[in-house]
């Protein structure tokens, strides 16, 4: 008899007997082939999750990453002056500089007493710089009198933290000190300032941020200085330079290079935990096509009594586990992204009564669920590879006496 190869539509036909004839085989293999991808998904957005939200709080501003913040040891007793601040900017590579003077301040509302915190001088840019955003309220303008508070500077101040206290005027004095530590001037605010910004970490020590041109008289010193380099390529050179200078120098950039090997070593262990429940899966998808191949060899034989080549054979088992398998990609990641939202709203719920904001713990990157999909129609493919080989090797004869 002459071989006749099988048609796609033939083939697919098929293909597809076993959903028919064996239901509920197929829908649990499918079924157990979904909560394996479902797991890989969800630890792997887990880990995502984890990065977003780590990278997210160190990277606030873009400028701020191609920052440094420079300073002299406290036991050299140098002090950063409007000279060297001028002499820095003109540095190769050096695309902006802003200094950061901190000297004690008094902060008190009209007729009320005053409380001494730590001030921080800075000038406009300083925010944009530093990366450093309040959590309530917006920035104050180049052009406005306003300075951003912490929270703890709130509590003595008989205020909170919210809305409530944003808009509300108060005078202050600094109390310029020489590199001795010995005031020798005091200057007051021009006019009231007010609060525009709330810094809500409790970690931070009672701090008021605000514009040097807010005071008649300029700060005599800085404690430290802002660098902003021309890109991230001359950052490196940059350190090496002011290193050698004898400042201390911290990047930010530094921060979210090991934030980011930490959080990439998280996804990976996670990964693997996904991987093996998967693997459990795919193990159980091999023995569904194998107990199916010894259930049909019969039907095999009548195939291979008809013309069917060895070719459309092996096709016919390798496009039933393909198609199981990319079946059990999609029931996977339906279950993966649906899981991954109703966790990230229990989360935000959780959060919301402790005070806090909505989170994304499980972050889904989409090139991910492609690769997946993918990935999922490779496994059911491997898994039929085997009982496909067993089944074109047979000949019509092996066939009927095996049966």
């Amino acid at each position: 008899m002459t071989d006749k190869k099988l048609k796609i539509i033939e083939l697919l036909s098929l293909s597809l007997r076993t959903f028919r004839t064996k239901p509920q085989r197929a829908m649990l293999t499918i079924l157990g082939m979904s909560v394996g991808i479902a797991t890989v998904l969800l630890l792997v957005s887990l880990g995502y999750g984890l990065q977003y939200i780590l990278i997210g709080k160190l990277m606030t501003t873009e400028d701020s990453l191609v920052t440094m913040e420079i300073s002299y040891p406290s036991e050299s007793n140098s002090l950063i002056k409007k000279p060297l601040l001028d002499n820095i900017k003109t540095y190769l590579n050096v695309a902006e500089v802003s200094p950061v003077a901190e000297f004690p301040g008094e902060i008190s509302q009209e007729g009320g007493s005053g409380l001494l915190v730590n001030t921080s001088i800075v000038e406009p840019a300083y925010f944009r710089l530093s990366g450093l955003l309040p959590n309530i309220g917006t920035l104050p303008s180049d052009e406005e009198q306003g300075f951003v508070i912490s929270s703890q500077t709130l509590i003595p101040l008989n205020l909170v933290a919210d809305v409530t206290s944003l808009e509300k005027s108060f005078n202050f004095k600094i109390f310029y000190q020489d590199d001795k530590n010995n005031t020798f001037e005091e200057t007051d605010s021009l006019t009231p300032i007010k609060i525009k910004g709330i810094i809500s970490d409790e970690s931070m020590p009672p701090t008021t941020i605000v514009f040097a041109k807010s005071f008649s008289q300029e700060p005599p010193f800085y404690r430290k200085a802002l660098v902003k380099a021309k890109n991230v390529d001359v950052l490196e050179a940059l350190r090496d330079r002011f290193l050698e200078e004898g400042f201390l120098v911290s990047a930010r950039i530094d921060l979210v290079t090991q934030a980011r090997k930490i959080t990439n070593i998280i996804t990976i262990i996670l990964g693997i935990f996904g991987v093996t429940a998967l693997v459990v899966s795919a193990i159980g998808m091999f023995n569904t096509m194998l107990v199916g191949f010894l259930e049909r060899i019969y039907e095999v034989g009548i195939l291979k009594s008809l013309g069917a080549t060895n070719h459309d054979v092996r096709n016919l088992f390798l496009v039933e586990a393909s198609i199981m398998g990319l079946l059990g990609g999609f029931g996977g990641i339906l279950i993966g992204i649906a899981g991954g939202r109703i966790l990230n709203f229990l989360v935000s719920v959780l959060s919301s009564n402790f005070g806090g904001g909505p989170i994304s713990l499980f972050l889904t990157p989409w090139w991910f669920v492609f690769l997946i999909l993918a990935f999922s129609a490779i496994i059911g493919f491997i898994s039929g590879w085997w009982p496909a080989h067993r089944a074109a090797g047979l000949s019509p004869k092996e066939a009927f006496t095996k049966r």
